[in-house]
């Protein structure tokens, strides 16, 4: 194999990006540590009384007395709490979305996360350079020629993917170094796992902005199971090449193990999902080895009639053992963007509920 990647590979993937106008406004999410708690509880005042008007606004009700009884529960021998999935896409890191699931993990309200390679990389990517506001009706080939990646109505310049590079690859070697220096003193072959992969990355970062800072410092384990899938793994192709013929080795086996374990011991469980796909298959199926989830909240805007996982009520992951058949669950028929912000202020965010020693 060549010890450089092919040129039309790199001379496609980093293209270089114009300057973005001043005008435009970056991508920006709630700072919920820096309202104040008399605003906060105006704010969970409000929604709760949005919930009583019926159709999608009783369902984020629903979603709210679900997750706040997570919250409550405690095992009577042990204390043990609820251990709390949350998954979600990652175009849900490219919005604003991603300053609310710092703040859970910051406060340790969940127990482990599972997202996609953008999930992961669009959180290292906005430490390094903004994400901004744009249109859904921007033409594809103009922004194209501009260098400008488009993510629904956020544009993301091409020159955040070389910044990612920059900072990705040198990270890259050292983890390979040490991989072969754990070789040469055990003999055995030592393998990174998605989850180590994001703790380490998540360490490397150092800035209290970053999802997965908080993470690697409150040991909150990550899952990706496909990360590859994304700009991680345009990068993992690159060094395959800088490091030839050695290579990283990502084990997702034990990763499977690691998750799996968890839901095993848990003594009650719960799914917080923002969009379908992989995240939300992966956390149902690891508390399949339960024999299903306590509770369980959906929050897309998937439809079932095509049979697709995404898509699929809560009802069908009880047929396959993946929630419990007394479980309560719900599904939120709303975007995300504006769903789960209403269901955190009345939840994690609720000045009663979170300073209980997690703040």
């Amino acid at each position: 194999m060549s010890a450089v990647p092919p040129t039309k590979a790199t001379d496609a993937v980093l293209v270089p990006s114009e300057p973005v106008p001043e005008d435009v406004s970056q991508v920006r999410g709630i700072d919920w540590t820096a309202l104040p708690p008399e605003h906060r509880n105006i704010v969970a005042d409000f929604v709760n009384n949005l919930t009583g008007q019926g159709f999608q606004s009783s369902s984020i009700g629903d979603a709210i007395d679900i997750i706040n009884d997570m919250k409550a529960w405690k095992d009577p021998e042990t204390g043990e709490k609820t251990t709390i999935f949350l998954g979600y896409t990652s175009n849900m890191i490219s919005s604003g979305l991603r300053d609310t699931f710092r703040y859970l993990v910051q406060h340790r309200h969940v127990s482990a996360i599972v997202t996609t390679a953008g999930g992961v990389e669009e959180d290292f990517i906005k430490c390094l350079a903004p994400t901004f506001l744009g249109s859904f009706s921007t033409s594809g080939a103009a922004l194209r020629a501009k260098g400008m990646n488009r993510i629904g109505n956020l544009f993301v310049p091409n020159n955040n993917y070389c910044a990612f590079e920059d900072w990705l690859i040198p990270i890259l070697d050292t983890m390979l170094e040490e991989q072969e220096a754990a070789f040469k003193d055990s003999g055995e072959r030592f393998t990174w796992t998605p989850s180590r992969v994001i703790h380490r990355l998540g360490k490397e970062i150092n800035n209290e902005e970053s999802v997965y800072y908080w993470a690697y410092k409150n040991d909150i384990p990550v899952f990706c199971p496909a990360l590859t899938d994304g700009s991680l793994g345009d990068m993992l192709y690159f060094h395959s090449f800088k490091a030839s013929p050695l290579h990283l080795g990502i084990d997702i086996v034990q990763d499977i193990r690691k998750i799996n374990t968890l839901a095993v011991r848990a003594k009650r469980t719960g799914m917080i999902i923002l969009g379908g796909g992989v995240v939300k298959h992966h956390i149902a199926n690891a508390n399949l080895m339960r024999n299903g989830a306590e509770s369980a909240v959906y929050i897309n805007t998937g439809q079932e009639f095509d049979g697709s996982d995404a898509g699929a009520r809560p009802d069908e992951a009880v047929s396959w053992g993946k929630i419990k058949t007394d479980a309560k669950s719900v599904k939120v028929y709303v975007e995300a963007t504006i769903a789960f912000p209403l269901i955190v202020a009345s939840t994690f965010a609720k000045p009663d509920a979170s300073e209980d020693g997690n703040m």
